[in-house]
């Protein structure tokens, strides 16, 4: 049959020039109609011809086919697009009628012409030679060019520099070899200035004719998106505190310097910063001051820095300095630069703070492979530093590892201790100098555990001090006290019961409750417990530790204060604080009758003691030498294993039984 029979073929068939087409996925036979979406007859098409009209992508085009209708062969010239994933449509028409190929193309491509022509995306089409031969509406209001006056010139020329054109053709290039779809980012020059575009390009192929590709470059501006996305990622990097990297940066810059050092076999340092009793800081003038404070110690640190050092906030009080290509040398000195200037007073407003930081350093590879690695064993040295004294720097050492685990069991297990009922109280007698009666006791704290046995109290209350247990501890050794102080009340044991508070407890506002809590749940009225400070009390806050005392001794407690003699208080500084005895420390006592320097320190102590009306407790005494001696001096009372040593509350009634009947035989 001729161009001009299939025409005819149509027409008789379908009573027009261009019936409409449609094919799915569920069949190989495409149906055809004068009216759109209706199914007047099927034609079956080979496997070859159904993949061919399935290649039509959302973007309106022509394929002819060769097709059987009743008993007619004719060439069918189908334009249309893809409808949707299921749906293939559009119109038909003889290969030989012009007139009606070139309506249905007109038809079918205004549609995509108004696509392209409108849409919300920069759209430039060019061929294999970078000839433009598209250039939409948002192309020409981004780069004030019209697109009659920039068809056919090269894409490259016009949009961009010799080295990105040259870097371009070859990737187009490449790209036109295989037809592969991809997507690029290029900073584009416009009348809005330089932007960023996402261009999403794929190729297409003509559909009659000398059959080309050709290149569709759909692009999104994305610079504002960029923008909101590098100062999102400045912000889940940057402290918002200090302006210094995170924990997150510093991971990523540790990471990144560990990778350098792995390739160029450098050495890597750390140091771990941990400010000493910020929590006390921060709890009594308040989280604004606290974080004032920090942001002047993180310009303190800084100050003590080189170029090729970087310092962050790890969390908290926590800061940590990275330095590339370093010596256990150069970090300890930056070390005690750092702590030479926490030596001076932070100042704000009509407010002098002092404070102090403990480093621990560590070295890769020595010290720690990775990251995770080489910042725990700085932070093990830290606390190695804490327990010198603080204010001090330490070098990782592996025996440190062991301490680190028994925090890690003792955190564990001292919480348990408390739940379970592992603690008991020790027992420790006060004697009259002169007499030998037996005026009170002083309760000392022991673990009894089941997996190591009896745990002295030095093993784990610094640990207690530091993980915040004190002060549930302190609570249960107040109760505990008071209950045994009425049972030996009721026994007609008129025992006062001394029970020590650390600086931490006594600063910690639940100290005073717990006490008054304890006294209450016992029913001990009149008090009969006394507290026992140590010197440290007083250098922390001393305004803090008067107010204490004076509460202690407000609800009918005595406050003694503990090891005098061996910490930094003065005797003037005896007048200014509300005692009722002071203790001469163990290690000042031992062997006082062979020391004469010792001995006149003490007759200044117990002199100035009795002037200013304080009872001189002396403990630790050993010896009949010890005592003969402190018996010149006119002390109150003494205390130590020449007498008794800690028991068990029974064990001391038993004691004070078998004193009483020793008493009456003599």
């Amino acid at each position: 049959m001729s161009e001009d029979q299939d025409y005819s073929a149509l027409y008789l068939h379908f009573g027009t020039n261009s019936p409409y087409w449609r094919l799915g996925t569920d069949s190989d036979a495409i149906s055809l109609s004068a009216i759109r979406d209706e199914i007047q007859i099927t034609v079956g098409l080979t496997p070859e011809q159904a993949e061919h009209v399935r290649s039509l992508t959302g973007i309106t085009s022509s394929l002819t086919i060769d097709v059987r209708i009743f008993d007619d062969d004719l060439k069918l010239h189908l334009v249309g697009r893809k409808n949707n994933a299921n749906e293939w449509a559009g119109t038909a028409s003889a290969y030989g009628d012009t007139d009606s190929v070139a309506r249905d193309l007109v038809e079918g491509l205004s549609f995509a012409e108004s696509v392209v022509s409108e849409a919300n995306s920069v759209i430039v089409i060019v061929d294999q030679a970078g000839r433009i031969q598209r250039f939409n509406r948002l192309a020409e209001e981004y780069t004030n060019k019209r697109e009659q006056d920039i068809i056919g010139k090269s894409a490259f020329e016009l949009f961009m520099s010799p080295e990105e054109a040259a870097a371009s053709r070859r990737n187009i290039s490449g790209f036109y070899r295989n037809g592969s779809s991809y997507e690029a980012e290029r900073l584009i020059n416009t009348v809005k200035g330089k932007r960023l575009f996402l261009f999403r390009n794929k190729f297409v192929r003509s559909g009659s004719g000398k059959k080309q590709n050709f290149l569709i470059c759909s692009g999104t501006d994305i610079t504002e998106e960029r923008q909101a996305r590098e100062r999102l990622r400045i912000l889940a990097n940057t402290d918002v505190l200090t302006g210094l990297p995170n924990r997150y940066a510093i991971n990523e810059l540790l990471n990144t310097s560990l990778k350098r050092g792995q390739e160029k076999r450098l050495s890597l340092g750390v140091l771990f910063l941990d400010l000493d009793d910020f929590k006390r800081v921060n709890d009594h003038y308040g989280h604004p001051f606290g974080d004032k404070l920090l942001r002047l110690v993180s310009t303190a640190i800084a100050s003590c820095l080189s170029d090729d050092q970087i310092l962050g906030r790890f969390g908290g009080d926590e800061f940590i300095v990275l330095q590339e290509n370093a010596s256990i040398e150069s970090l300890e000195a930056t070390a005690q630069r750092i702590l030479g200037a926490m030596r001076l007073p932070f100042r704000q407003g009509l407010i002098e703070v002092y404070t102090s930081c403990s480093i621990g350093i560590a070295m890769y590879p020595d010290h720690g492979e990775d990251a995770e690695s080489l910042i725990r064993s700085a932070d093990i040295a830290m606390y190695a530093a804490k327990e010198m004294g603080r204010r001090t720097c330490k070098v990782f050492a592996a025996d440190m590892d062991q301490r680190v685990a028994d925090s890690v069991w003792l955190d564990t297990n001292l919480r348990k201790a408390l739940a379970e009922g592992q603690l008991q109280l020790y027992y420790q007698p006060k004697l009259s100098a002169k007499t030998g009666a037996v005026f009170g006791v002083e309760a000392l704290v022991r673990w009894i555990s089941p997996e190591h046995g009896t745990i002295a109290p030095s093993a784990f209350i610094p640990y207690a001090e530091e993980s915040g247990l004190i002060s549930p501890l302190g609570g249960w050794v107040m109760e505990e006290a008071a209950r045994q102080a009425v049972i030996w009340r009721d026994k007609g044991l008129s025992l006062r019961v001394a029970i020590n508070v650390s600086a931490r407890q006594l600063v910690d506002n639940a100290s005073m409750g717990n006490f008054m809590d304890a006294l209450g749940a016992a029913s001990l009225h009149p008090c009969s417990l006394d507290i026992e400070l140590t010197e440290s009390c007083l250098i922390e806050d001393e305004v803090t530790a008067i107010k204490a005392i004076r509460q202690f001794r407000q609800l009918g407690a005595e406050v003694h204060m503990d090891d005098f003699g061996t910490g930094y208080s003065s005797l003037s500084q005896l007048a200014r604080i509300p005692l009722d005895a002071i203790k001469l420390d163990a290690h000042f006592v031992r062997d006082i009758n062979k020391k004469p320097v010792s001995q006149a320190i003490a007759r200044a102590i117990v002199a100035v003691a009795k002037a200013l009306r304080l009872k001189v407790i002396a403990e630790g005494v050993e010896n009949h030498s010890e005592e003969s001696f402190l018996q010149t001096l006119d002390v109150d009372q003494v205390q130590g294993y020449l007498y008794a040593r800690p028991m068990p509350a029974a064990e001391l009634e038993l004691w004070l039984q078998q004193r009483q009947r020793l008493q009456i035989t003599a």
